[in-house]
Parts: C-alpha cells; sequence; structure tokens
C-alpha cells in the first residue's frame, strides 16, 4: 500500500511537472518561430527589385548619352562623385544615380546643340548644302571631303558612314574640331568669305 501512495505521487508530480513544462516550450517555440518570421519577413534594403533594376537601366543611358555627347565635343569625362555606401538603400542610391546622369546628359544635350560658332557654322552651311547632301566628294551640310571626315571625326565615319548620315550638330562639332586645330574657317574659302569669317 505504501508503494501504490508513493507512485500515485510521483505520478502526480510528473503530471504537474509535465503541465509546467509542456506551455513554456510551446511559448519559446512559438516566441522563436514568431521571431524568425519577422526576421525573414524584412526586406532587406540593397536587394534588387523590378524598380531598381528599371532605375539601373535609366541611369547607364543617361550614362552614355552624356559620355558619347562629352567624347564628341572633347570634353572632360563626365563622372560620378558619390558611392553606394553614401546610401541608405539600394533604391536610394539607385533615384540619386538616375537623377545625376539625367542631369549630366541633359546639360551634354544642350552644350552639343549649341557650339561656340553655331552662327557660323549655320551661315556656312546656308551657302554649302543639305545637311543630308550624299553627293561625293563633299557630303552633308558643311560639305567635308573623305580626307576631313577621317582627319577629325574617324570615329562618327566609322560608326556612321559619311557626313550626310551624321546629326547637324555631329557635323558642326566636327568642323569645330578643325577649327580648334587651327585650321580656322579656311576649309570652307567661299562661303566663309560670303559670311564675313576670313
Amino acid at each position: 500500500m505504501f508503494a501504490t501512495v508513493i507512485a500515485l505521487m510521483w505520478a502526480q508530480a510528473a503530471f504537474a511537472q509535465e503541465a509546467t513544462t509542456d506551455p513554456t516550450t510551446t511559448d519559446q517555440t512559438t516566441t522563436e518561430s514568431t521571431t524568425t518570421t519577422t526576421t525573414e519577413s524584412a526586406p532587406d534594403p540593397w536587394s534588387e527589385t523590378a524598380r531598381t533594376r528599371y532605375l539601373r537601366r535609366r541611369a547607364l543611358r543617361f550614362k552614355l548619352i552624356s559620355r558619347r555627347l562629352s567624347h564628341l565635343m572633347q570634353r572632360e569625362r563626365p563622372h560620378v562623385d558619390r558611392t553606394r555606401s553614401e546610401f541608405q538603400s539600394l533604391l536610394a542610391f539607385r533615384l540619386w544615380l538616375r537623377g545625376a546622369w539625367r542631369l549630366r546628359a541633359e546639360r551634354a544635350r544642350y552644350r552639343a546643340h549649341h557650339p561656340p560658332h553655331l552662327d557660323e557654322w549655320t551661315c556656312i552651311h546656308h551657302w554649302e548644302g543639305s545637311w543630308t547632301d550624299p553627293n561625293s566628294p563633299y557630303y552633308g551640310g558643311l560639305q567635308m571631303d573623305l580626307s576631313f571626315q577621317r582627319a577629325y571625326g574617324p570615329g562618327l565615319l566609322r560608326l556612321k558612314g559619311t557626313a550626310d548620315h551624321w546629326a547637324p550638330y555631329e557635323q558642326m562639332w566636327i568642323a569645330e574640331r578643325a577649327l580648334r586645330a587651327g585650321r580656322g574657317f579656311y576649309p570652307w574659302p567661299l562661303t566663309a568669305r560670303h559670311c564675313g569669317l576670313i
């Protein structure tokens, strides 16, 4: 009988301990899973999204435009002076980057369409021919021959063909290169005289 009473007391203590232990374990498990879920659901501020990829493509497009135009105008290659580490997230960095390159592209585009001697080139063009004049040996609105194009615009000649395929501002900038190289307006002797340039 004494053994039965001890067994019952032992069983009761075991049940009491189990009842106390189980909820605590369950609570700990629930707390751990909630913490894990919260940690997993917090988005990584540096992860790529559809929007950050789009912003990257736009920034790259503006960067290429500004660098191509700066090369045409023989200006210093543009760059950005902030780094990714200065931002709190990838989205903030890409928004800034797109804006910075867009501003550089807009400035480069404006300068490209307004060369230093715009009025002079426009006057020479008035006496020379159409911007798309394909008639050999002189091409385009400033009537540049092949040797002139090879000397001052080899990249455009290789990329786009003869000057009649170049945009008017590209033709003017190639002529501007010749002017800066010391040739002045003398490659256009008659029309430059009509314009009072020589």
